[in-house]
């Protein structure tokens, strides 16, 4: 197993490169650029769409249904045990990298939701359907197909290996299995290794209730997504504002060791130790910002396309919002309570239990409702991930092969059983896996956003200038 995770760590050291890592930021400025900073200039308005929907609009869900399906995707473990294992590895100041790609990543969001829209379409069963795969093939042109092809490959295999399914179930049974028995008092032996019973059991009901969700499809994903998405947030972000204003004296070093870490202003002037860090903190906050909100993977599109609306510009605003929200909102206040507490700092600390540690120090309740608090909020978050990347992972399935019902059918059950077998792979080893998949689905996505950069731009100026005072 060691050498499995070995060899799997240095895969996702060559994908997550210098190189993968300024083509995703360099594209995010470029996009930024091209379309006047708008995550700054039509924020407010980006927000206010996402609750109001176009009249006579075409689409199969509502706009807010469909950010809620995207939010569902990426609001998951990448904000709890995604920045606690950035912080751990690369330090505080992986969460100052984590926000600068997000700003960029919002331009880049926009245009991804933009394009979903615009070169959407309807399939056999009188479906909308759109993403990647589709502004590929039908904004870069036919022969740009195979590149389409590739993105709905690598989606497919990051659904079903990486952040979809083993990625989410092993952070809620490593969750629910450290709130009920940390100390691993009640086990059982399976094929030569040793897990509890609330990791067996806990992973079991997850399993079953994700079965009974995905087998309905998009649009009851889309309604559970509705109701549980925006109740966890607001629990979510009240427990961390407890934290934050409870050691609001914290704050001012908190910032300051962020920003120190981050250029590596505390390591020898100059030295090559120095850089090292400042490059690991920069890859593990880009990766596990990435991860986290998802800009320029290309998978919010897929949900994007399916929006009740008529202006591309427009659902590339309420598209650019889940950005937003989930990484300059939600994985803010994580990474605040976490430095506020030193507890990406302390020994034998890994994933989830960072977390729990920095809830537990922060939160002016008995330990044990801190943790069951934050159980609750990873278990949702990553349970909603889980039914939102299946969406995302069929859709490219039936790019790739096309939208037979037999075959869907029987992918939805092949998921199942990679929720299902999740909680029994190494911690590592998961992260790492969903790193690489996440690169690779990046590459396609980010040259077509390049090619088409300048129909997003004008789109975007035709828009603005048709409403003006908005």
């Amino acid at each position: 197993m060691e050498t499995f995770n070995s060899i799997v760590k240095s895969i996702d050291d060559f994908v997550w490169g210098v190189p993968l890592i300024v083509l995703i930021i360099g594209c995010g400025i470029m996009l930024t650029v091209r379309v006047g900073f708008i995550q700054v200039r039509k924020l407010g308005t980006a927000l206010k769409f996402m609750f109001t929907d176009e009249e006579n609009a075409s689409g199969e869900v509502s706009s807010f249904a469909a950010l809620c399906t995207a939010l569902s995707a990426t609001i998951g473990t990448g904000n709890i045990v995604g920045v606690a294992t950035a912080m751990s590895i690369g330090g505080a100041g992986a969460l100052f990298w984590m926000e600068i790609a997000a700003f960029f990543g919002m331009a880049t969001k926009y245009s991804e939701g933009l394009l979903a829209v615009k070169y959407r379409t309807t399939d056999k069963q009188g479906a909308i359907i759109g993403g990647p795969f589709y502004y590929i093939e039908n904004g870069l042109g036919k022969k740009w197909k195979w590149l389409g092809k590739l993105f709905a490959l690598f989606g497919l295999l990051a659904g079903i290996m990486g952040i979809g399914t083993i990625t989410q179930i092993n952070g809620i049974t490593s969750a629910i299995n450290g709130f009920f028995d940390p100390n691993a008092e009640n086990t059982v032996n399976i094929l030569g290794n040793t897990y509890t019973y609330a990791t067996i059991i806990s992973g079991f009901v997850i399993t079953v209730l994700v079965a009974l969700i995905v087998i309905g499809g998009i649009k009851r994903i889309a309604t559970v997504s509705e109701i549980v998405v925006p109740v966890m947030i607001v629990i979510y972000i009240s427990s961390c504002l407890i934290i934050i204003f409870g050691h609001i004296t914290e704050i001012p070093s908190a910032i300051a060791e962020i920003i120190q870490s981050a250029f590596g202003i505390r390591s020898v002037v100059g030295g090559v130790t120095g850089i090292s860090l400042v490059m690991l903190s920069m890859q593990k906050g880009i990766a596990r910002g990435i991860f986290s909100n998802e800009a320029g993977l290309g998978s919010a599109p897929i949900a994007a396309a399916a929006a009740r609306t008529k202006e591309p510009v427009r659902q590339g605003l309420v598209t650019m919002t889940g950005t937003f929200i989930d990484t300059i909102i939600v994985c803010t206040m994580t990474g605040l309570a976490i430095v506020m507490a030193g507890s990406h700092k302390k020994e034998g600390l890994e994933g989830v239990a960072i977390t729990t540690d920095a809830f537990k120090y922060g939160l002016p309740f008995p330990e044990k409702v801190s943790s069951l608090l934050l159980m609750l909020c990873l278990t949702f978050f990553a349970f909603t991930t889980i039914l939102g990347w299946n969406y995302y992972s069929e859709r490219c399935l039936s790019y790739l092969i096309g939208s037979k019902k037999s075959t869907i059918n029987i992918y939805r059950w092949i998921y199942i059983t990679a929720v299902f077998a999740g909680p029994y792979l190494t911690v590592e080893a998961v992260w790492n896996i969903a790193d690489i998949f996440n690169g690779l689905m990046a590459l396609p996505n980010i040259v077509a956003l390049i090619g088409l950069s300048g129909v997003v731009a004008k789109e975007t100026k035709d828009y603005l200038e048709r409403h003006k005072k908005r």
